[in-house]
């Protein structure tokens, strides 16, 4: 809601009416209307927009046998169109009318409540963008971040102000990368490979803690925002849940939900900082700053192999050198502190415990994906995991914990990016089981999505793994429509088994033989 005026004379305006109301007590009458004196509307720092770059008949529709499911991808295709924003010049010429952060290229909003742009979101929103063909839309969102990196040295949660201290996990170089995939632009590396070592080094400085195993420190990332005060987002919900709290417990917990929201994951039981289930622990005892994730820890996995892959590609080898060595140090570090052996996963490690939480969650299979880990047996033991635990049971989708505490990161809420996540780690393996695994979480998953799409017409943020499914539960907000990962992970598995996946329940028989002749399919396109 941009302001109608100076804040200086809103404050001022603001501060005048409490003096003449008795007892400064303003009621919410008032309020209302000293709102809508000095604000103007939501949205009014974007413009009309609409992609020039995109197609009504993108090549992925060609890939999808199923005609109903070609028809949907067809309709998702079509929403990029509605879910594009152009931020106002005026948002950068008064910035402080508004709380939008400036970006000078077009882009892709969420949806629903969210129309600012968030940073981990985009990671799947142009992977989407990309299959349907619109790469100038893409790489004018890289360009946004790029930007925000030049100018703050760091990308924020989302385009707020009030997100400006604090992050979201680092896509950046994986964005670049999946841009490249589909570009040959590496003109454009060239310009702004510096810019991505910044935000590497953001990650590096301010987030990093060491660890040690036996006789061997090692540095891992971490998410920390030694930041008090409630999140102004979500201010009354934080001040009230810190009410009984002393001042400087008050201010640990502010710091903590700052921190957890910096993962992502806002909140879950991941941070709780009792464990393992049953869970006595509430909001309240979120402790972030504890764990160290194995999840972000692949994403810079990641990140270091592809720098250390661009710099080659530069020739500049001094450089490509240093990364493959950060790479090498990490691979060391994710094997010595995440990897249990017992369990056959990744495990997030504990500061304060000293030790590994044994809790499920998707991301204890992040290293599948980024292919963070030596042991090629990996992709083995991860399926013997997964078939140990009760979560392949779930016909909706993975879910995001095993845990009901009633926040939205964990049981019976399934995630996009999670989904995409493990099928893609599981698939690319050369485990035939995993893959048979990937692909059945994939015909689930895409599913689960369509039917809820023919009953709502709409794409959901998160979905219900219960029951016959319905959109996603719990948390801070009503389950939003839109929705940009949402619609890039169905697209990136389209675009993967659009020749396999149905849009009904085949029957059993009908069923493996999908499974056998997709396997079979994507063990040609390997070899």
């Amino acid at each position: 809601m941009p302001l109608r005026e100076s804040p200086e004379l809103v404050l001022k305006k603001f501060q005048q009416l409490v003096n003449v109301t008795p007892g400064g007590i303003l009621s919410k009458k008032q309020l209302q209307q000293f709102v809508s004196s000095s604000f103007s509307d939501p949205g009014q720092e974007f413009e009309q927009w609409e992609p020039q770059d995109w197609m009504s008949s993108p090549q992925i529709l060609a890939k999808i046998s199923d005609q109903e499911l070609q028809a949907w991808a067809l309709d998702l295709n079509a929403k990029w169109k509605s879910l594009g924003r152009k931020i106002k010049d005026d948002v950068g010429t008064h910035p402080m009318l508004y709380s939008q952060i400036y970006v000078p290229h077009p882009l892709m909003v969420p949806g629903g409540r969210f129309i600012e742009y968030y940073y981990w979101d985009s990671y799947w929103v142009i992977e989407g963008l990309l299959l349907s063909e619109m790469a100038a839309t893409a790489k004018g969102m890289i360009q946004n971040f790029l930007y925000l990196v030049e100018r703050y040295g760091h990308i924020p949660n989302g385009g707020r102000v009030y997100y400006l201290r604090r992050s979201q996990p680092p896509f950046l170089t994986l964005m670049m990368n999946a841009y490249l995939t589909h570009a040959n632009d590496t003109e454009f590396l060239r310009e702004n490979i510096h810019l991505l070592e910044v935000e590497y080094e953001f990650w590096q400085r301010n987030r990093s803690v060491s660890i040690t195993v036996g006789d061997r420190n090692h540095t891992l990332n971490y998410y920390n925002v030694q930041i008090g005060e409630p999140r102004p987002e979500s201010y009354s919900k934080d001040w009230e849940l810190a009410s009984d709290l002393n001042e400087d417990a008050r201010q640990e917990l502010w710091a903590e939900l700052k921190s957890a929201a910096e993962s992502g994951w806002d909140f879950s039981s991941r941070w709780f900082l009792s464990w393992p289930s049953p869970l006595p622990a509430t909001l309240k005892d979120t402790k972030a700053t504890a764990v160290v994730p194995v999840d972000l820890n692949a994403f810079l996995c990641k990140t270091e192999h592809l720098l250390a892959s661009f710099y080659r590609i530069l020739g500049n080898t001094t450089k490509a050198a240093q990364f493959q060595a950060a790479l090498e140090h990490r691979l060391e570090a994710v094997q010595a502190v995440f990897w249990n052996e017992a369990a056959g996963v990744w495990l997030d490690f504990n500061l304060l415990k000293k030790q590994p939480n044994p809790a499920f969650y998707p991301s204890n299979l992040a290293p599948l994906w980024t292919d963070c880990f030596s042991d090629q047996a990996a992709a083995e033991r991860a399926v013997r995991y997964l078939e140990g635990s009760t979560v392949l049971s779930y016909k909706n989708g993975l879910p995001t914990s095993l845990s009901r505490t009633g926040e939205q990161w964990d049981l019976p809420n399934a995630w996009p990016p999670l989904q995409h996540m493990v099928i893609a780690g599981l698939a690319k393996s050369s485990s035939l089981r995993a893959k048979e695994i990937a692909f059945d979480l994939a015909q689930n998953w895409v599913r689960t999505n369509f039917a809820l799409y023919k009953k709502y017409q709409a794409m959901f943020e998160k979905y219900n793994v219960d029951g016959d499914g319905k959109p996603g539960t719990g948390g801070e907000y009503q389950v939003q429509e839109g929705f940009g990962w949402t619609n890039g992970v169905v697209l990136q598995l389209l675009d993967l088994y659009g020749d396999c996946l149905t849009s009904g329940s085949p029957s059993s028989l009908f069923r493996a033989w999908i499974v056998a002749a997709c396997i079979i399919f994507l063990l040609d396109l390997k070899w």
